[in-house]
């Protein structure tokens, strides 16, 4: 079992830029898709950002050019640079990690992030 922790999240301004860390417990450099998710208030779950083993980088086009996600295998961290907020991008932000992106076998426990306009 790998546990995912996630921080860096918190308040910040539009066109702003926050970095948040996940930080696992154990080896990542098997697990094949590491993600992260979003839910805002009364929305659906929203997959942002996902990065393959290898390196390959997937991304919502409602935050592709503003959010890049990026992997440390040596040190089991995953990371999601976030530039140009906007308050649609408020939500509760999760690190997620499995063989599959769309059904991921680990989760965190989220990070808040809010925009203010």
């Amino acid at each position: 079992q790998v546990q995912l922790v996630e921080s860096g999240g918190g308040l910040v301004q539009t066109g702003g830029s926050l970095r948040l860390s996940c930080a696992a417990s154990g080896s990542i450099s098997s697990i094949y898709a590491m993600g992260w998710y979003r839910q805002a208030p009364g929305k659906q779950r929203e997959l942002v950002a996902t990065i393959y083993r290898y390196g390959t980088t997937n991304y919502a086009d409602s935050v592709k050019g503003r959010f890049t996600t990026s992997r440390d295998n040596a040190k089991n961290m995953v990371y999601l640079q976030m530039n140009s907020l906007k308050p649609d991008d408020t939500a509760v932000y999760y690190c997620t990690g499995g063989q599959s992106i769309s059904s991921p076998q680990y989760w965190g426990q989220g990070t808040p992030v809010t925009v203010s306009s």
